[in-house]
């Protein structure tokens, strides 16, 4: 559904090889986030590195917790900045660049991280995790020029979808060629940082190759830290205008605190509370990265249709669903065994649930994007972006260091029902959006300030 005016056209589709090399990134940085984050390194930190303390991992649970909370919060402060000079330098490529080089060279370096060293992996954790997700705000950041409204949903279903389909090439190399996270295997799968580094690096490249620098820059002899301020000065005096980005950004930051729980512990939750083989864990990694992506393409299909707040409250609901699924499993298992005869495991049932949270955590995080890019308008973009990554990673410190916390006290089985009413407020919030409105105000934003974009790569 598209919302134009006779003064802002809508934006033409981008060729395919750029839509391509912009979905790319996804691809490249998903080693990161599936390796480091998600399930190898995080496993091997609280499990190895840091270890059991005779407390049921809950310190190491909670160190974990720290460094990404640090992390985000340093994302919340940058984040608008950044993508405000962004904007108006015409800079988003050169950005995104060096967040893509801090985080190569900080995984790399987590070959390093051996058993007793906490400190350093606490710090290259920080260091690399921020480059990375400030890199996931200025690749997202480019997405308001690839087409017109009406196929942002599809395009930034495809890069997540794309995105998932590298995390099953990086999780199936780890699998064969690493093996599992533990102490005994650890000479091998130390090495985990330099291949999520070096499949980032690689597979990157068309990114910069093919992507271009929409826009035309300022050059008013300010520096960066006096554009910044300025431009996220008036754009909060302006978000008056743009009520419908903002209800939703609150939004997003609950749904968000429970989506990055959900990423930070999922794994570890199926080694400390489910227990799991090494083998049921392997088979975990490739549900997951399969019915993300076939979540991130069917909704970003659906949402086109139906619209994408609609798309996204949907995928809200599908997450209370898979968390309730989660906390319930050991029970369940034990019901499904008495009432019908079988001898199921939890670890079993649980590869079910994973299919549950693998679709919603596809959807979700791709018409989250798609929104913020419909309620953005071209000339503030990474700004807006920008706020956009504030949300999710503010929601990511307090989320994580909510749990960290809760878990420390309850243990984390009790803990994870946090998530469900996470989802729960988002969704109450979301009620609140109109997204043809807001789709108005981005429209007539650019008409009143003229669209100022130029196709130049």
């Amino acid at each position: 559904m598209s919302v134009t005016t006779a003064d802002a056209p809508a934006t033409p589709r981008a060729s395919r090889k750029e839509i391509l090399g912009w979905a790319m990134f996804d691809f490249a940085n998903q080693a990161y986030t599936l390796l480091i984050i998600t399930v190898v390194f995080g496993e091997l930190f609280t499990t190895v590195i840091v270890g059991d303390r005779g407390d049921g991992y809950r310190w190491a649970n909670f160190l974990w917790s720290l460094a990404l909370a640090i992390s985000y919060l340093l994302v919340v402060i940058t984040g608008p900045l950044c993508g405000a000079v962004m904007d108006y330098r015409a800079e988003k490529k050169r950005f995104l660049f060096a967040s893509y080089v801090v985080t190569i060279v900080a995984t790399a370096l987590l070959y390093f991280v051996a058993p007793g060293h906490v400190w350093l992996g606490l710090i290259l954790i920080v260091v690399s995790n921020y480059a990375y997700s400030m890199g996931e705000s200025f690749i997202a950041a480019f997405l308001p020029g690839l087409g017109p409204p009406e196929s942002l949903g599809r395009i930034s279903g495809f890069g997540w979808a794309l995105g998932y389909v590298g995390g099953l090439f990086a999780a199936g190399f780890t699998l064969v060629v690493l093996g599992e996270a533990s102490a005994e295997n650890f000479e091998r799968i130390r090495w985990v940082g330099p291949f999520a580094a070096g499949f980032f690096l690689v597979t990157a490249i068309p990114t910069f190759l093919w992507v271009k620098e929409r826009g035309t820059p300022q050059n008013s002899g300010l520096s960066y830290r006096t554009i910044a301020w300025r431009r996220v000065s008036t754009t909060l005096h302006e978000l008056r205008r743009f009520r419908d980005l903002a209800i939703f950004l609150v939004s997003l930051l609950f749904s968000m605190a429970g989506v990055y729980i959900i990423i930070a512990f999922a794994f570890i939750y199926g080694a400390q509370v489910i227990g799991w083989d090494e083998s049921v864990r392997n088979v975990m990694f490739i549900i997951v990265q399969i019915t993300a992506a076939a979540g991130a393409i069917g909704f970003g299909a659906i949402q086109d249709r139906i619209g994408t707040r609609g798309t996204y409250l949907i995928t809200l609901v599908l997450w209370v669903a898979a968390i309730l699924a989660i906390w319930a499993t050991p029970a369940l298992t034990a019901w499904f065994n008495a009432a019908l005869g079988l001898d199921w495991q939890a670890q079993h049932l649980f590869l079910l649930v994973g299919c549950l949270a693998g679709l919603s955590l596809g959807s979700s995080q791709s018409a989250s994007r798609a929104l913020v890019g419909l309620f953005s308008p071209s000339r503030k973009a990474a700004e807006f972006f920008g706020f956009w990554g504030l949300a999710n990673k503010l929601a990511g410190v307090v989320g994580i260091v909510a749990l960290g916390l809760l878990q420390s006290v309850v243990g984390l089985k009790a803990s994870i029902l946090l998530c469900a009413g996470l989802f729960i407020v988002a969704i109450l919030i979301c009620l609140f959006v109109d997204q043809q409105r807001g789709m108005r105000a981005a429209s007539d934003w650019e008409a009143r300030n003229g669209s100022g974009m130029s196709h130049s790569s």
